[in-house]
């Protein structure tokens, strides 16, 4: 079975290289919709594959971390990344340009880190991340499924070079919590949301 949970947040970005003229060459800003999609063949105590509050702790955190902040790939000209760290105090740095597809794609290696180190204790079983879609547009989004994610061909997405503002850290509960994630602490579960 497979259930899905909708995020949203508004983010700015440039889209190098690409071939819409106003995408690659402006800032601009999208309304963000994200769903989390995830699969079990197995039913918790509450009948659930996984209830949909325990989303509202860490992977909302996560997904929240790009709202109205600007997503800067690091390959981009470094006065342009330094003037984007300048002039918002919230930002994400992103090792692949944050088109949506790679917007998907680091979406996808964050949330599957934190579920994987996260400690389940309602009767969970089996919950696997199934895909993440990442709606840009009311009419354009990308969906990736786990071999999109991990995928050598459209390059290797390393978390460790993934990089989030002051302000930005200060947003979650635990301002810890990326390193926590990087080191593949484990998270459990509240047993009540």
């Amino acid at each position: 079975m497979i259930i899905r949970k909708l995020f949203k947040f508004e983010n700015a970005h440039v889209v190098r290289g690409c071939s819409t003229q106003r995408c690659r060459a402006s800032i601009h800003g999208h309304s963000y919709k994200v769903e989390v999609l995830f699969e079990s063949a197995y039913l918790d105590h509450g009948q659930m594959v996984y209830d949909f509050g325990l989303m509202k702790q860490g992977i909302k955190e996560l997904i929240d971390s790009f709202d109205h902040a600007v997503a800067i790939w690091d390959g981009d000209d470094a006065e342009y990344i330094e003037a984007m760290k300048a002039h918002s105090n919230r930002w994400a740095v992103l090792p692949v340009s944050p088109s949506c597809e790679q917007f998907s794609r680091v979406m996808f290696v964050m949330i599957d880190k934190l579920v994987w180190f996260t400690k389940m204790v309602n009767g969970e079983k089996m919950v696997r991340l199934n895909s993440i879609i990442v709606h840009e547009t009311e009419t354009g989004y990308a969906q990736c499924f786990r071999e999109d994610a991990y995928s050598e061909l459209m390059g290797l997405i390393k978390l460790e070079d993934i990089h989030f503002s002051d302000e930005v850290r200060q947003g979650w509960s635990d301002p810890q919590l990326w390193e926590k994630v990087l080191a593949g602490e484990t998270f459990v579960n509240p047993v009540s949301v």
